[in-house]
């Protein structure tokens, strides 16, 4: 297999790299409080998941 002659720089490799770039976080609404939460996870706010309480809410 073919290898390189030379080390690529710093700045070349960071050049490939320009559109690697990261998402943002999706955010959806809790059914029971309206509040802003993240997907698959409990309500910091209420403590719901799923239309059922599993933590204690703050």
């Amino acid at each position: 297999m073919p290898l390189p002659k030379r080390r690529q720089s710093k700045t070349r490799g960071k050049k490939r790299r320009t559109h690697y770039k990261s998402t943002l976080a999706s955010v959806t609404t809790c059914a029971q409080c309206s509040q802003p939460k993240m997907p698959h996870h409990a309500c910091p706010n209420c403590g719901y998941y799923r239309g059922r309480p599993v933590i204690t809410a703050k």
